[in-house]
């Protein structure tokens, strides 16, 4: 089955490119990224913190059936243009992984459809090529179609 969520990463560079078409119009998309309760719902984990805001801050938390925290992650907003784009750091606690920056644009393609491009950059190629060898592209997709079963609701 072809992933629709679509993955660039030239050989040898630290960053990649995410793209991504919805069935969604732009203000929707934008929606899953910005409020808490739709974040938490497609991502599967709890928003702690989410302040889109310039200098704004997140943070995730998801946990087993038991309670225990199997993953947090955090970072900061640097830039957050309602419709438009999301620049933020991404860093996942007790990982190998070093902080990332994250570069998300927002476009409209049609009234009901929109597209999400994210511009990852890593702190070394080595770092990246780490992270494309976990089943992060299966992952990534799963959790978009997640974020379209999930919005479409909201429609």
């Amino acid at each position: 089955m072809e992933l629709k969520t679509k993955i660039s990463a030239e050989e040898g560079q630290q960053d990649l490119v995410i793209t991504r078409d919805f069935d969604l119009p732009l203000a929707l998309l934008f929606r899953a990224y910005a409020e808490p309760e739709i974040v938490a719902q497609w991502m599967g984990t709890k928003v702690l913190k989410l302040e889109n805001k310039k200098h704004g801050g997140w943070q995730f938390e998801t946990s087993d059936p038991k309670g225990n925290v199997v993953f947090k992650a955090h970072g900061v907003i640097h830039e957050f243009i309602p419709d438009h784009k999301i620049i933020r750091t991404f860093e996942m606690e007790n990982s190998p992984f070093a902080v990332q920056l994250e570069f998300l644009e927002f476009e409209a393609v049609s009234d009901e459809s929109s597209r999400l491009k994210m511009h990852i950059v890593y702190k070394s190629a080595e770092l990246r090529d780490q992270m494309l060898k976990l089943p992060f592209a299966q992952g990534l997709n799963m959790a978009h179609n997640r974020l379209q079963e999930v919005v479409n609701k909201l429609k």
